[in-house]
């Protein structure tokens, strides 16, 4: 069966370590893609503003399962958004406050929320991640969406903080890794899988027409659906157990390299 939706994570997979990607390899890769019906996918624990920035020249046309499944666009168009009671959202917040190792950022359709009183050093990390980030005094009067949480933890106390917050918060919210020192707390089902569900549903595309590529543990649900999941050289070994296709390093150009392939008809797609 031919290869019809190819879907990529960001950091760690699409991305190397400098936050960058080749970009002339990719455009004319991508013209390919169009000329082939192939569809693109950004999947991402990260804000949808954020990932727009990374394709100017195509961030109308190409689809987006930004805040890990909590916002799907396709082309411009708004095709689900997930959103958080209230209730759940304060008892949340209550619980995160109590744990002084942890910095929390509030995910809200609109913008992100952070607390002022947090270390300089962390506001300009978030900036990074976040292109719309707001500074608050506390999170109790934020008008907005929210469709996750994003936590920053110690990297020696994350497998620890993850069990503790499945234990306190998991009739809430799922605790995931998104990468080093971070968690992010999604609502149940609300996963890259499902946004790739909607958006399959959505282009009648079967799972064994995707290609998708991951390398945390917030990829495990996209990376076991699609019909060829790849867990790249870098990525952690949970998502190599359930993969069944590996690709090369971040580093070096991995997911390129496997959509070459791809385009080319070539082995494991031949």
């Amino acid at each position: 069966m031919s290869v019809k939706l190819i879907a990529v994570d960001m950091d760690g997979t699409f991305l190397n370590d400098k936050k960058t990607y080749n970009r002339e390899r990719f455009r004319q890769q991508y013209q390919q893609m169009k000329a082939q019906q192939i569809r693109f996918v950004v999947a991402s624990g990260n804000q949808y503003y954020q990932l727009a920035s990374f394709f100017p020249e195509i961030v109308g046309e190409i689809a987006f399962v930004a805040e890990n499944g909590g916002w799907v666009r396709d082309a411009g168009e708004d095709v689900y958004n997930c959103s958080m009671p209230r209730d759940h959202f304060q008892q949340i917040v209550d619980f995160l406050l109590t744990r002084p190792e942890i910095e929390i950022i509030a995910c809200g359709k609109g913008s992100a929320y952070t607390l002022k009183s947090y270390d300089p050093r962390f506001h300009q990390i978030a900036e990074h991640y976040y292109h719309r980030i707001e500074l608050v005094d506390n999170f109790d009067n934020i008008d907005d969406t929210i469709l996750k949480f994003a936590l920053n933890i110690p990297d020696d106390k994350v497998p620890q903080m993850q069990a503790t917050l499945d234990e306190k918060l998991g009739h809430l919210l799922t605790a995931v890794t998104t990468g080093h020192g971070s968690i992010d707390l999604i609502i149940p089902g609300v996963h890259k899988a499902h946004g790739l569900r909607l958006l399959q549903d959505r282009w009648g595309i079967a799972d064994e027409e995707v290609v998708a590529f991951g390398d945390s543990g917030n990829d495990i649900e996209m990376v076991k659906q699609a019909g060829y999941g790849f867990a790249m050289a870098n990525a952690a070994e949970a998502v190599k157990a359930v993969a069944g296709y590996h690709a090369p390093h971040n580093n070096e150009e991995g997911v390129l390299a496997i959509i070459d392939k791809a385009l080319k008809g070539e082995a494991p797609f031949a």
